[in-house]
């Protein structure tokens, strides 16, 4: 692929063994349809199995290289990030990192593997990029209240490292109601960013006194009662155009994150079959506009498309290896792939035809254009008369779902 040598050649510090061989694990991942594995890999390269295995247990920077394909896809100014985990199943005893995780598709936590990703969002496009994929350890505890680390000190720590990797119009972080506790919303304002997420319905939350100071001795009021979400006499109406929802907004203390927030309630509309409970987000950005935070906190969702199209077609659930390095340069290559097919998409549609994104066509379409290649040079025919020949282009897109 060219323009994966294109930014290969943008990386400083590369040597050239691995050069060429990046360019031939992200040419080989985007042709493969079988489980991706060393051993597929191999029958589709010229590479043995034995190279993979061991050029897998190498450092590289995803992260920079994640960083310039979303930026030649022209999501150069992001203004959010998403950080998720998803749970990646694995058989075995001796992988490293085997523990019960959640496992949000069996609605139950199961043994196996957890990924932690980072994505830049592109809330225009509604599209998301990879940057950083970290595996959770094994033996962090579950509870805030633990005196060891936890899994939440981990999930933290992954952003504050790859943090400096962030562009500099980076300023929300977007996160599911699982990580809004005290400990990783604090730490990420200390960073300088602010958080966009979700709050439980039943969140303890108190209205802030806003009447005059009382006279005499005595700590200043700071609260004016609980927070009643039957009673929305005190919040704040926002227009939509959504009907689904009724939108209110209010500046509250939220008891559980020690500190003032934004909050945004979403009322679902009388529906006589289901009563649904209001919806809490907020952000810590408490000059945000209402609409924004919806706007934001629906993008999220982006990063849940990476982790589908990466363990569909890309082969995030189907590496080989056991060690903690093997694995994590799988991941991260796999994301990075999808990278590589929202790049290859991007180029070659019109802005008309970049609506909707398929990986699979992707896929189908580079591995047709392999079987041409391999056909046109085992075979010893003129590759520019074939490549003009009116039937190529039929060829190319053959079984592809969206040309």
């Amino acid at each position: 692929m060219t323009l994966v040598s294109e930014i290969l050649n943008g990386l400083e510090g590369l040597h050239k063994p691995q050069r060429k061989f990046l360019q031939v694990l992200f040419s080989s991942m985007l042709v493969v349809h079988s489980a991706i594995n060393f051993l597929s890999l191999s029958r589709h390269s010229r590479l043995s199995e034995r190279t993979f295995r061991r050029q897998f247990r190498k450092q590289f920077d995803f992260p920079t290289f994640n960083r310039h394909i979303a930026a030649r896809a022209a999501c150069q100014n992001p203004v959010s990030v998403a950080l998720d985990s998803s749970f990646i199943k694995k058989s075995g005893k001796q992988t490293c990192g085997l523990d019960k995780f959640w496992n949000g598709t069996a609605q139950r936590a199961e043994k196996g593997l957890e990924l932690s990703l980072l994505a830049l969002i592109d809330c225009k496009e509604k599209r998301a990029f990879a940057l950083s994929a970290e595996q959770t350890p094994a033996g962090l505890a579950t509870s805030e209240k633990a005196v060891r680390q936890t899994r939440l000190d981990f999930y933290l720590s992954h952003f504050q490292s790859t943090r400096a990797m962030l562009p500099a119009s980076v300023r929300y972080v977007l996160v599911d109601g699982f990580y809004s506790k005290q400990k990783f919303v604090s730490g990420v304002c200390e960073s300088g960013y602010e958080i966009v997420s979700r709050l439980r319905a039943d969140a303890n939350l108190r209205f802030l006194y806003q009447g005059r100071p009382a006279s005499g001795r005595g700590r200043p009021r700071k609260y004016d009662g609980k927070v009643d979400l039957a009673d929305l006499s005190r919040f704040i109406g926002v227009k939509s155009d959504d009907t689904r929802f009724s939108l209110y907004t209010q500046r509250l203390w939220a008891v559980t994150l020690k500190r003032e927030i934004q909050v945004l309630v979403m009322v679902p509309a009388p529906d006589r079959k289901s009563k649904r409970r209001p919806i809490l987000l907020f952000t810590t950005d408490l000059e945000l506009a209402p609409p924004e935070i919806l706007r934001l906190y629906r993008s999220r969702f982006q990063i849940e498309f990476l982790f589908r199209e990466a363990k569909q077609s890309a082969g995030l659930e189907t590496c080989q290896a056991r060690d903690a390095q093997a694995l994590r340069f799988h991941w991260n290559a796999s994301l990075a792939s999808v990278n590589l097919a929202r790049l290859k998409a991007f180029e070659e549609k019109t802005a008309a035809q970049r609506l909707g994104f398929s990986m699979k066509s992707v896929k189908q379409q580079m591995y047709n254009e392999h079987v041409l290649e391999l056909f046109i040079s085992k075979l010893g025919l003129d590759p520019t008369l074939i490549k003009k020949h009116e039937a190529y282009e039929k060829l190319r897109y053959y079984a592809v779902i969206s040309p």
